[in-house]
């Protein structure tokens, strides 16, 4: 795990320059900075690589790696199927210098198989590979979008780096995209292939950019893995057994680090699961807890529960999330490399913090939802009450509420949708909206696949994992999904497996934990960790008004009314929305001082 940044030129390039960007992406990899020069027929490149040490930690792992032919990788991310992919290209002839670096595994893959390997990698991925020999660059990132890659292409210069912000360093004469900052406030994130900047641009899940050096730096694309052409006409019966087979592999195969790694356990029936499969391997199994003593949403007990049950090493940390302080608040905001307003951001950032204390890699139950429909959204949608749709057009937004009436629209897209984006604030704005209609696709006769595709799709990639990512490589912390597997994912597709009442949701999960607890933990409604937004919004007005008044780059373009409208009108969704707004001033801010 780790960043990198690397910039191509025409010309000659200022060194300090790239040195200062990567300031930016040192958090992904303290354990070891890397520079590396060199040139091509017609261009000039400044690579640079920070490694955070988890697998192979000798110097044989490091990078970037160069093989014997020139070629050149950076590689942010693990193959958790390295193991048997090295074994397949020792057959091959290949011969390696590392005991065990998944590192040496991509560079030697892609030279023999081209990027064609990629469909063999099990794993998080977002990968620079320079083919010395064509003059050409190969940018892929993995299926899901577990790790980010952003671009920059000019007549003269091509950069690449793990993070945005290095490359706005790099590229300081950059102007904000009407488009993209009108998607932020609409949806509360910027999906790929755009960032909030014109001309820096973020690979797509799954996609593979090929760069001809050679010819002005020309850019062709593609996408490598797309989960919809896993729709089967006859889908196969869910078989628990294979399910179960697929998810103990899943978890087992990220348990493998050189270095310590906790599993995280909320309590919850994702994490839970979690922890039994791997405690089957692993009798020392370090677990990693957090509390919230004397609030409601307090899960100590289930916690306990599980941790007994299992006979794991139970670590607790107690984070009272209702006293948060302003620089908190704010160091959270700076951590995120991009714009992504969802308040869980903090409570995130804060849970990551507290593990790197002891750790460099967790394991989350992050993806079980999206896997297995356990999202309320999902049966709201699917019990939609048509006629009281009536009444969304007519109510006012302001108020606060109007977003709810528009779920129970009879269009299913129309539905599902109303969960992500903020019709009413867009028409208060008077700006443009429905950034997302052309990312749903309504599969025939499934409902319920079509609104878990939209997930696999969007809300995994673009915003939980964009998530996990920031908050927790903030911190150098690298975390493993077992549920965001594309074996399990792929599967589930295929499968004729739906949710379709309360019940019936994570149903297979709750089969495997069924002989460990009652019915009182499996059926319990889900808490997560709780920021009360709404609280800390209304607290600080006075605070937020003046940032707004005194601080502002981007507020003064809008209606000022909408914020005393938003303020007076006290709810949790027009707080969400002043926290959207404030998020967004708060980071351009950030920006003058790269």
């Amino acid at each position: 795990m780790c960043g990198f940044i690397g910039k191509f030129s025409n010309e000659k390039i200022n060194q300090e320059s790239i040195f200062q960007a990567n300031k930016h992406t040192i958090c992904r990899g303290p354990d070891q900075l890397r520079h590396h020069e060199g040139s091509t027929r017609d261009s000039v490149y400044s690579l640079i690589f920070n490694r955070l040490s988890i697998l192979d930690l000798t110097d044989n792992a490091s990078q970037p790696m160069v093989d014997e032919f020139g070629n050149i990788l950076m590689f942010n991310g693990e193959v958790y199927n390295h193991r048997e992919l090295r074994s397949y290209l020792e057959n091959k002839s290949i011969q390696f210098k590392s005991s065990h670096s998944d590192t040496e595994v991509i560079l030697h893959g892609i030279r023999v198989l081209g990027v064609d390997f990629l469909n063999k990698i099990i794993g998080q991925f977002a990968i620079f590979y320079l083919n010395k020999t064509k003059g050409v660059i190969f940018l892929a990132r993995d299926r899901l979008g577990q790790k980010p890659l952003f671009y920059s292409k000019t007549d003269n210069k091509f950069t690449v780096s793990s993070n945005l912000k290095s490359l706005v360093k790099l590229n300081t004469n950059f102007h904000v995209d009407e488009e993209s900052l009108s998607e932020y406030l609409e949806t509360g994130v910027i999906s790929s292939p755009k960032t909030l900047f014109k001309n820096i641009y973020k690979l797509r899940p799954a996609e593979i950019i090929e760069v001809n050096i050679e010819n002005n730096y020309k850019i062709k694309k593609n996408l490598f893995w797309k989960p919809e052409d896993f729709i089967q006409t006859k889908k196969t019966k869910f078989n628990f057994d294979e399910f179960s087979e697929l998810l103990k592999d899943a978890v087992n195969i990220r348990q493998n680090a050189d270095v310590e790694v906790a599993n995280m356990l909320s309590g919850g029936i994702d994490s839970t699961t979690i922890v039994k499969l791997a405690s089957e391997n692993n009798n020392k199994l370090n677990t990693f807890s957090v509390t919230n003593t004397g609030t409601s949403y307090n899960e100590e007990e289930w916690i306990n529960k599980v941790a007994n049950k299992y006979q794991v090493i139970g670590k607790y940390v107690d984070i009272n999330f209702d006293n948060i302080k302003l620089e908190t608040i704010n160091e959270s905001i700076d951590a995120f490399d991009e714009p992504y307003s969802d308040p869980s951001t903090l409570p995130s950032f804060l849970i990551y913090k507290e593990i790197s204390k002891n750790f460099k890699v967790a394991i989350s139950g992050d993806g079980g939802d999206e896997l297995l429909g356990g999202y309320q959204r999902v049966i709201r949608t699917l019990n939609r009450n048509n006629f009281a749709s009536k009444f969304f057009s007519m109510y006012p937004g302001f108020i606060g509420t109007g977003n709810k009436l528009q779920i129970n629209q009879k269009n299913l897209k129309g539905s599902y949708l109303s969960f992500y984006k903020d019709t009413k604030l867009m028409n208060l704005l008077k700006l443009k909206n429905s950034y997302l209609n052309d990312k749903f696709t309504d599969i025939e006769d499934s409902e319920y696949l079509s609104m878990i595709l939209f997930d696999y799709k969007y809300y995994l990639p673009e915003m939980m994992m964009l998530k996990v990512d920031r908050a927790s490589m903030a911190n150098s912390l690298e975390v493993r999904s077992p549920f965001v597997d594309h074996r399990l994912i792929e599967y589930m597709i295929n499968s004729d497996f739906e949710v379709n009442n309360e019940e019936s949701q994570k149903l297979p999960l709750k089969k495997i934990l069924s002989n460990d607890f009652d019915n009182s933990f499996l059926n319990r409604k889900k808490m997560g960790f709780v920021f009360d937004l709404e609280n800390w919004v209304y607290s600080n007005s006075d605070y937020i008004n003046d940032y707004f008044r005194n601080e502002s780059n981007f507020i003064n373009n809008l209606n000022n009314n909408i914020l005393k409208t938003l303020s007076i009108n006290k709810s949790r969704i027009n707080a969400q929305r002043i926290w959207r707004i404030y998020f967004l001033e708060y980071y351009f801010n950030s920006l003058q001082k790269i």
